[in-house]
């Protein structure tokens, strides 16, 4: 898919901070001004703890911002309440995370479309189809225990796909596969984002994942929290 320069997410001011169990607060992001266009595919480098995953979950909506600006495809998410960010969530982005978080009880098919009922609704032979393309046709009716750690990856990727979302965001999305299954992964994820176009958003501390992407940005420039900290 060709991208095109429309601003699908813009973000100014954003700030989220959490209470230390000593009780002082500490800042974990603080990002003054990011964007991403609509259908870009952009890899965000950085160490565990530098706050790469509180940033995703402030842009899906998960977390609310202490301050700060989220618009996201004309809307201001930052200004929605929970219940309006669980909805825009459902409809408008995916997310890839690291643990892919799969219901136990649930066969692949189930997992899916449970994800779907909270967008536009469940669709079973969508459903079907999405996770055939990811290469598990013949595991519908398994459940997480019986799949391999890459075959639970791609349960994961065709559930984030599932709403047809605008923007895909991918937390440590290899993290937990071997070399072979992380190459693969990645180049599923990426190619499935082309196919529904879908902008992507991944964070990683993995050299070899991010020197697989043509645009990348150092999360410990960009977040300012992580330099305030390195100088103290």
């Amino acid at each position: 898919m060709k991208e095109t320069n429309s601003p699908l997410l813009q973000i100014r001011g954003l700030q989220k901070s959490f209470v230390a169990p000593d009780g002082t607060w500490h800042r974990i992001v603080d990002v003054s001004e990011f964007s991403l266009t609509a259908g870009a595919q952009l890899a965000l480098a950085g160490e565990s703890g530098s706050g790469k995953t509180t940033f995703l979950n402030l842009i899906a909506g998960i977390l609310k911002p202490d301050a700060g600006m989220i618009r996201f495809n004309g809307a201001l998410l930052s200004e929605f309440s929970e219940p309006q960010r669980d909805r825009f969530r459902a409809h408008n982005i995916g997310y890839i995370f690291q643990t892919f978080n799969l219901l136990q009880g649930f066969t692949c098919l189930e997992n899916v479309l449970l994800g779907m009922s909270f967008g536009p609704g469940a669709d079973r032979v969508l459903a079907g189809n999405l996770l055939i393309r990811v290469g598990l046709g013949d595991r519908l009716h398994h459940r997480p225990s019986q799949l391999s750690t890459g075959q639970q990856q791609r349960v994961a990727v065709a559930r984030a796909l599932a709403n047809r979302p605008k923007l895909v965001l991918a937390d440590e999305p290899t993290g937990n596969l071997d070399c072979e299954n992380s190459r693969a992964a990645l180049g599923l994820i990426r190619e499935a984002c082309r196919e529904n176009a879908a902008a992507l958003l991944l964070v990683s501390h993995d050299a070899e994942v991010l020197g697989q992407f043509e645009n990348t940005q150092d999360f410990h420039k960009l977040n300012q929290a992580v330099a305030a900290e390195a100088a103290t």
